[in-house]
């Protein structure tokens, strides 16, 4: 008896980490498509606030994925603003091309363990959480605090983008 109850606890904890996986992978598979709105909150001394509005079958999904939501739509989409303020930005990388011939560096840098896109999003307002029901899935919407000034730096000195003013003397 002793025999049995050692395997069987054997194999529950084997199966524990699977279950970890497994919230992952719908976490990667939920943003791998990188469904998300973006606009324009406030800029303060090389940052920017803006609201990310992710999508997900579940609500805690989305708004885990906000900072790597926020960083990407900086990167590749740019932001405006909501109301009649003309604060916008257009995208850090002009050639949206990049993305996928530059696609080995972008996986890891929003790999979600090891990925340093988490070192240029440091903060979310969690006051400003606004989750809505939208058919069978939730749009998730947080202010996220973005690194503009050093996350061009870290893509120039990867050879991502070029330098600003960059070929001009």
């Amino acid at each position: 008896m002793r025999k049995v109850i050692l395997i069987l606890t054997m194999l529950l904890m084997a199966a524990v980490p699977s279950f970890a996986d497994n919230k992952q992978k719908k976490l990667n598979q939920d943003t791998e498509r990188f469904r998300y709105d973006i606009e324009y909150c406030q800029n303060t001394d090389g940052f920017v606030l803006v609201k990310v509005w992710s999508y997900s079958k579940k609500a805690d999904l989305a708004v885990a994925q906000a900072r790597k939501n926020a960083v990407h739509g900086v990167l590749f989409r740019g932001y405006t603003a909501t109301d009649n303020n003309y604060s916008s930005m257009g995208p850090i990388v002009k050639d949206p091309s990049i993305e996928s011939t530059k696609a080995d560096f972008f996986e890891a840098f929003f790999d979600d363990e090891t990925g340093e896109y988490a070192r240029y999003a440091p903060s979310v307002l969690e006051s400003s959480k606004k989750i809505i029901k939208v058919g069978k899935e939730y749009k998730a919407g947080v202010v996220v605090k973005v690194n503009v000034k050093l996350l061009r730096q870290h893509l120039e000195q990867a050879n991502i983008i070029k330098p600003l003013g960059g070929g001009l003397f």
